[in-house]
């Protein structure tokens, strides 16, 4: 699939007046980082060539003094990751959303354009995928969308994004019916890409454009643990057949074993989840062959 296109339109050039934004950029937020926050928000608005539109989502938390242009949405209460962004997403009228973490920043002025035109180049991509890189320039292997840490630098065709910093078209996005909302943190990406990839769509991994994320562990949340084993069994109750389902619980009941985290927890969140089972919609055989030819099988 030839799509890194790389020629955005340039700032001096004129832009049409669409009847929506190309983009609209959703950035949620409790404003417990204000300095990131910023950061995050001014990387935005450095943006050239595209009509985009700023959405900020603050989740039960008192909301900071709006950018005039912005579109500000205040939620009473913590509705957990996945829902605010899809809160955010209902607010906009844009062909593609993206969603980025107060703590990340574009490092482009020319990235939402890149990514628009890539998304025009192929009508079968339903999300994007840029490359997470520290304060030194490197990409934690969890933040690479394939088995192992050695192809960050490498784009194509991949089964998962990261959602620090993720676009998907809201075609597609309203196609799957979003994030689960029930997830609140953790795993919402996977799930979200494993439903994609079922109806038909692709993900594609653009490495050469880049978004800062500071280098962080995802047990510095309370419950990590326990909601990442939660909603891997979800996810996996709900999309895959039945010889697979066992091994994939089997796998990420020994790896959190390796990482020496506690496995109590991982058998707590199995439990709650199986308590609250989703409705059963396995993935077709096609997309699990496709998933695997791509490398990464869904069981790992």
């Amino acid at each position: 699939m030839d799509i890194p296109i790389t020629d955005a339109t340039p700032a001096d050039a004129p832009l049409p007046v669409p009847s929506r934004p190309r983009v609209s950029v959703v950035v949620l937020t409790q404003c417990t980082r204000p300095a990131e926050l910023d950061r995050a928000l001014a990387s935005v608005r450095a943006q050239v060539g595209v009509d985009y539109r700023l959405v900020l989502v603050v989740n039960g938390a008192e909301p900071p003094v709006p950018d005039p242009s912005d579109q500000l949405i205040v939620l009473p209460e913590n509705v957990g990751i996945p829902a605010g962004r899809n809160i955010g997403a209902a607010a906009c009228d844009a062909e593609i959303v993206l969603f980025l973490d107060d703590d990340a920043e574009l490092q482009g002025s020319d990235h939402l354009a890149t990514i628009a035109a890539r998304f025009d180049a192929d009508p079968r991509v339903g999300a994007m995928a840029v490359r997470i890189v520290d304060h030194e320039g490197q990409t934690q292997r969890r933040h690479v969308p394939r088995v192992g840490g050695g192809s960050a630098e490498r784009a194509g065709d991949v089964t998962h994004f990261i959602g620090a910093c993720c676009a998907v078209r809201s075609e597609a996005f309203t196609d799957v019916q979003g994030f689960d909302p029930r997830f609140f943190y953790a795993m919402e990406e996977s799930d979200l890409a494993w439903r994609l990839m079922d109806r038909g769509w692709s993900i594609w991994y653009s490495a050469d454009l880049t978004a800062y994320h500071p280098r962080t562990a995802p047990t510095r949340h309370a419950d990590c643990v326990r909601l990442q084993a939660r909603n891997r069994f979800w996810m996996a109750w709900r999309s895959l057949p039945t010889p697979l389902l066992a091994g994939y619980l089997l796998t990420w009941t020994l790896v959190p074993a390796a990482r020496q985290e506690p496995v109590r927890e991982v058998i707590a969140g199995y439990r709650e989840a199986s308590a609250d089972r989703p409705e059963r919609r396995p993935l077709h055989w096609r997309t699990i062959a496709r998933m695997t030819r791509l490398g990464r099988p869904p069981v790992v």
